[in-house]
């Protein structure tokens, strides 16, 4: 399945003298960027997948997501770090800064 994904970005007037055209882009994967005086205010997107493969599929798909590699339950495996201090002496000095 390809999914495509596009950003097309409009005026305020534009979106509401067109909607019905800008709405059939969006059902087709599309994304409308809304902006007011150039600056953008909104975005149309479609509704979120059921599963989030959905929306993981569009990130890749635009370019925005890389897919990972490997298995994450391998740092679980790892020992925990050894820290110089412990946890509550650095956060102990860390609220004492802001003192």
């Amino acid at each position: 399945m390809t999914i495509m994904v596009t950003m097309t970005a409009v005026s305020i007037s534009d979106l509401k003298a067109n909607l019905s055209r800008h709405l059939r882009e969006v059902r087709r994967g599309g994304e409308i960027q809304v902006l007011e005086r150039g600056t953008p205010v909104a975005r149309l997107v479609p509704p979120a997948e059921v599963d989030d493969h959905g929306i993981r599929d569009r990130l890749i798909a635009a370019g925005l997501m890389r897919p990972g590699s490997g298995s994450a339950a391998t740092v679980l495996d790892q020992p925990p770090l050894e820290l110089p201090v412990s946890l509550s002496e650095a956060l102990a000095e860390d609220r004492a800064d802001r003192l």
